[in-house]
């Protein structure tokens, strides 16, 4: 009904749809030419949405998704439940191997980060939920990295989109053998736990 609308909020809403894109970052002027709002009013809707980390604006002044998104969507059954299964398992190749770890999900012409786990490390891969980059090959989710590299493994076949644990960071600081080798480990005890045998990390 038209009394139950608040303008404000439609507005807000109508710059978050604009990032339901393969595109990861938008400029002002991109946004302002998709929404049809004043950059002045863009401004104001982006300040209040940066906020509450429903956006952020990077060093290049561009604007991406914020961890927000992604949080709400993880309380949405069955990827909460996912969620609780395997963020424990990222945190602990995190910290096992120094590297970022991540699950990450394809679809049609793009790959989207839905969990991650960072190292303790100012040198590494920084990638967050709600990240997204385009798909460069079929069935292969890994990103352009320069200087950098991904290790990746499928999770077996769910509903909905695929998905795939990875290990990304600095070029030759993690073999690819031992990527992988953590990353079986890891996969298989998740497909445990998501079996029922709740077998967990330790």
């Amino acid at each position: 009904m038209a009394q139950d609308r608040v303008e404000a909020v439609e507005r807000a809403l109508t710059v978050l749809e604009v990032f339901d894109s393969s595109q990861e970052a938008f400029a002002l002027a991109e946004l302002a030419a998709a929404t049809g709002f004043y950059k002045s009013t863009l401004l104001r809707l982006l300040g209040s949405l940066a906020r509450y980390d429903y956006v952020q604006r990077g060093d290049d002044g561009r604007w991406r998704l914020g961890g927000s998104p992604a949080r709400l969507a993880r309380r949405h059954a069955p990827t909460r439940q996912l969620a609780d299964h395997v963020q424990p398992w990222l945190d602990r190749l995190a910290a096992e191997t120094g590297e970022t770890a991540a699950l990450l999900a394809m679809h049609p012409g793009e790959v989207e980060c839905r969990l991650a786990a960072l190292p303790a490390t100012p040198l590494r891969h920084d990638l967050h939920p709600g990240s997204r980059w385009p798909a460069e090959r079929d069935a292969d989710p890994r990103p352009g990295l320069p200087g950098g590299a991904m290790t990746c493994l499928a999770l077996p076949a769910a509903e909905g989109a695929p998905l795939w644990l990875s290990l990304s960071g600095p070029a030759g600081r993690l073999a690819p053998e031992a990527a992988h080798e953590a990353l079986i480990r890891a996969r298989d005890a998740l497909t445990a736990a998501l079996a029922g045998e709740k077998e967990e990390p330790r």
